[in-house]
């Protein structure tokens, strides 16, 4: 099969246009640092991102900044398996933002490993930073979205809550737990007008995702795809953006899948 191109980049249509996005694990080259693009270049009238490395954030604001001629926008260390941190970064974000008006979920962690050799540690710290980190924020975010009566939430999910593949036990089992997340909490939060949806990306290639696979990994998985290449960061940001705007004011505990993988 011929390998297929990405299309070309997609221009804006301010969907998101005066309103403040908060994005977490967002500083480097991958899903969240494109979804903090795309919310720039949709109009946001104020962003926040948050990663763990002091250097990269630093970074990633400066290039959000001269990329996309936003200057409102502000970075935080943040470990969302720390709820002192999750606390104190949605109390920046509200002060800086003029209050959160759109959450995008997107922290997580995975490594690789058959769950005959899987230690307790490592099990706990996938589920802590992917689920747990991510109830940890949706949390915090409405509790201070609740009394506005407005919101939304996008959790950043995987194909693999719904698929299995070797030594990812523990990241599916946390990716699973974030979809069920999504669809319960929405449930709670739509009284509140208050809409919670999730992204399943399958692979989305990019520096970091490199550096943590084999390239002989990244090329199988690939060839899996109906396109036969994984997809760029900013086509799973679109979808984030979509599901963030007023588009998909009808949805709420949905999980999009993100894949062009074959049945």
């Amino acid at each position: 099969m011929a390998l297929k191109p990405p299309p070309d980049y997609v221009p804006p249509h301010g969907l998101l246009k005066g309103r403040s996005v908060l994005v977490t694990a967002a500083a480097g080259a991958g899903i969240g640092f494109a979804a903090a693009r795309r919310a720039a270049e949709e109009g946001c009238r104020a962003l926040m991102i948050s990663d763990v490395h002091e250097r990269r954030l630093g970074e990633a604001v400066t290039a959000l900044q001269r990329e996309t001629g936003l200057q409102a926008v502000y970075g935080q260390l943040c470990d969302v398996s720390r709820q002192d941190q999750v606390d104190g970064l949605v109390t920046a974000a509200e002060t800086l933002l003029g209050g959160v008006d759109v959450l995008i979920n997107n922290a997580g962690l995975g490594t690789s490993r058959r769950v005959i050799d899987m230690t307790d540690d490592e099990w706990h710290r996938v589920i802590d930073v992917t689920l747990t980190g991510t109830f940890r924020m949706t949390r915090a975010a409405l509790r201070v979205m609740r009394p506005r009566g407005r919101g939304v939430i996008i959790n950043n999910a995987s194909v693999l809550g719904w698929r299995a593949q070797t030594e990812q036990a523990h990241y599916a089992a946390a990716k699973a737990g974030v979809m069920a997340l999504t669809r319960c909490a929405a449930l709670e939060a739509a009284d509140d007008g208050i809409r919670i949806n999730a992204v399943a990306p399958s692979i989305a290639i990019h520096a970091f995702l490199k550096k943590s696979a084999s390239e002989e990994l990244l090329d199988a998985l690939a060839a899996k795809e109906a396109f036969g290449r994984g997809a760029e960061p900013w086509e799973v940001a679109n979808v984030m953006v979509f599901l963030a705007s007023d588009y998909s004011s009808y949805m709420t505990g949905e999980v999009v899948s993100v894949s062009s993988q074959r049945a």
